[in-house]
């Protein structure tokens, strides 16, 4: 006989919010994430395409605690944001 704490826990799935932030110029991408964040999720990608709104957007994230993996093609930048 199993007892419930010997059963395998099955792992939440995440689920990611996705933002496109290109053309805007800061502050407009840091407001997209901060409103974006305030439901307490853990997973966000936000594409941006300038080095200014990367760089603060990474800032904010990683000010609240967030790791933030930055990739880029392009001359767009992808912001992979994980707690």
């Amino acid at each position: 006989m199993q007892y419930r704490s010997q059963q395998k826990k099955v792992k939440e799935r995440v689920k990611m919010t996705t933002l496109d932030a290109r053309g805007l110029s800061c502050p407009e991408p840091v407001i997209m994430i901060s409103q974006a964040m305030k439901d307490g999720g853990k997973e966000y990608e936000i594409t941006v395409d300038n080095r200014v709104s990367r760089e603060n957007v990474t800032r904010y994230a990683e000010h609240l605690g967030y790791t933030v993996t930055v990739t880029e093609k392009d001359g767009e930048y992808t912001l992979a944001i994980r707690k």
